[in-house]
């Protein structure tokens, strides 16, 4: 099957089968990623260019494990040594970039809106890493991606997004994903973190009460509480909070046998969840997750720059 995209921007401009087709190449990356020399000359030749306007960790460190295992040449730049700090506009700076004849840019910026801004100036291939409050596809690939294995299917799944809606990009991406896959989607929030018209991201129900979706839900995503996004005081206590929304080792018996627990990380134990749900064996998919960013950063770029099935062995 083609890969007719250009950009990875915006989860909704991909179709069912476009997202299905990065879970597989994600999947046939797997085993690279499981034997002891580690690395593709898939990539080799081209350059990529690391564009972190926000702080990250997990997010930047796969893309740069991915990066080197497709032999890339990366450069990383952003933060307080950028010439944007010194007044530099946005434009100019990724001009400045492109004059090195680079081949891809990964985005993540605390305005919504960049990627797109820089995609446009660029005439690059772009990966937005997370933008402001509005998009994140790479997460919502490693997450499509985690389900997918757990359960071997996503079409007809009941998953339950728990936490603070208003105030993710996460959501802005795996929702609609899901949803073009076929899962169900309910979000668990009070009404001061869930926006006022939760079914244009394609939310099918709503509530306000953990404790009466749990058992219908196949998959239970916990949200960080993202404190440095608040506005005003939209719970009373963090540790109120826990208490109506938390996963604790309690509520686990509410959950369906074969329920699985994911998080984006990083992890506010015991607000969103306690140690006992976090490190659960059995349940606790969370570095899965961990370990699908690497693969499916690893397909995306892949495919963006035209990777060929020859490409994914050596």
């Amino acid at each position: 099957m083609a890969f007719n995209h250009r950009n990875l921007i915006d989860i909704t401009e991909y179709s069912a089968d476009d997202l299905m087709l990065m879970l597989r190449t994600a999947e046939r990356f797997r085993s690279v990623n499981e034997r002891r020399v580690k690395k593709l000359p898939t990539l080799r030749g081209y350059t990529v260019v690391n564009m972190f306007n926000e702080p990250s960790t997990r997010t930047r460190s796969s893309f740069e494990i991915a990066e080197k295992r497709l032999s890339c040449d990366t450069l990383n730049f952003g933060g307080s040594s950028t010439s944007t700090v010194k007044g530099e506009s946005l434009t100019d700076t990724v001009r400045t970039l492109c004059s090195y004849k680079i081949d891809l840019i990964v985005v993540r910026d605390k305005h919504a809106g960049v990627p797109r801004k820089v995609a446009d100036v660029s005439g690059v291939h772009v990966i937005d890493a997370g933008d402001g409050k509005h998009q994140h596809p790479t997460q919502a690939l490693l997450d499509l991606y985690t389900i997918w294995q757990k359960f071997g299917h996503i079409e007809g799944l009941n998953v339950g997004i728990v936490g603070d809606i208003n105030h993710s990009r996460v959501c802005g991406s795996l929702i609609p994903a899901l949803r073009t896959l076929g899962a169900h989607v309910t979000i668990v929030a009070p009404a001061t973190l869930r926006p006022a018209r939760p079914e244009v991201l394609g939310v099918e129900h709503a509530t306000a009460r953990l404790d009466e979706a749990l058992p219908d839900l196949d998959v239970v995503y916990m949200l960080r509480i993202q404190r440095e996004r608040l506005e005003g005081a939209p719970y009373p206590s963090l540790r109120e909070y826990n208490m109506l929304y938390g996963l604790t080792e309690e509520r686990e018996k509410l959950m369906r046998p074969d329920a699985i627990v994911c998080h984006p990380g990083p992890i506010n134990r015991g607000v969103e969840l306690d140690s006992f749900m976090a490190d659960h064996p059995e349940r606790s998919a969370i570095l899965d997750q961990v370990y699908a960013g690497v693969l499916v950063r690893m397909a995306a770029m892949y495919l963006l720059l035209g990777g060929s099935d020859d490409g994914l062995t050596a």
